[in-house]
């Protein structure tokens, strides 16, 4: 039996009231398999594995950490090389006060106390109320305020865009850009038009989530603003690609971290 009769076998025998939470489980498990809501560490969301794969044999890469936090993931690329040159990017002042302390000692790492996105200026970043900086900070009030489900606090960061600020270190090619932004990931990339335009940027790490909810901002918007490179899904052992149509498997509001690698390298 061809694999769509299964298909067909299957919703005519389970497509019932009384199946529906073991459908239901069955439908997170799957999606586990795929990719997507393993964010509990980062063995099993796959960065370990990706970075090693991509950054362990080579000399002196740059990275941009941008949306770094408090630092997690510019330590995991620091455990893979050593010799990598980062650029760790955290808008919320008390969490930048805790990522620099972390990062004094590193050698070749720049702590940058500000946000990126589509042009230099100012905008508000919101937080959980009385917090000294949350993982869910972010410059879209409804993450905080709907997603979250709670009142929000509002900080003006200062704003630049990945082509100024490569302009002006004197950056020649970002071998990963790592985006972990709240919602704004596509407005980041928005930025570095000219690095993209001349096929400076490498490979790019950016989360897909609810919060694309929030920034209505599609998986599709990410293939149509990135077209000479391929979007893969992470998983534990490596990379998957995932094409925008059908976008049954591609427009998926749950977290799963997307790599986009130039097409002429895959």
């Amino acid at each position: 039996m061809a694999i769509s009769g299964l298909f067909d076998a299957y919703a005519f025998l389970f497509s019932r009231k009384i199946f529906y939470r073991l459908n239901r489980g069955l439908f997170h498990a799957a999606a586990r398999g795929l990719g997507i809501l393993n964010y509990k560490n980062e063995v099993v969301s796959g960065e370990q594995c990706f970075l090693k794969q991509y950054l362990s044999s080579s000399d002196r890469p740059t990275v941009l950490d941008v949306g770094s936090n408090e630092g997690s993931y510019t330590d995991m690329i620091l455990a893979v090389n050593g010799s990598a040159r980062v650029f760790a990017f955290e808008p919320h002042p008390a969490t930048y006060n805790r990522l620099a302390q972390r990062l004094a000692g590193a050698k070749h790492v720049t702590a940058i106390n500000a946000a990126c996105g589509s042009a230099c200026g100012q905008l508000v970043l919101y937080d959980h109320p009385n917090s000294a900086g949350s993982c869910h900070a972010s410059l879209h009030a409804e993450v905080i305020e709907k997603n979250q489900k709670g009142e929000s606090s509002q900080h003006v960061v200062d704003v630049i865009d990945l082509d100024t600020f490569s302009a002006n270190q004197g950056i020649s090619v970002i071998d990963l850009l790592k985006i972990d932004t709240e919602g704004h990931e596509l407005e980041v990339l928005k930025g570095a038009a000219t690095l993209l335009r001349e096929n400076r940027i490498k490979a790019i790490q950016f989360e897909f989530n609810e919060m694309n909810i929030v920034s209505r901002v599609f998986f599709k918007d990410f293939c149509d603003l990135l077209p000479d490179f391929r979007l893969y899904r992470m998983v534990r052992d490596g990379l998957v690609a995932v094409d925008p149509s059908p976008p049954f498997w591609s427009e998926i509001f749950a977290f799963q971290n997307i790599v986009a690698l130039p097409r002429k390298t895959r």
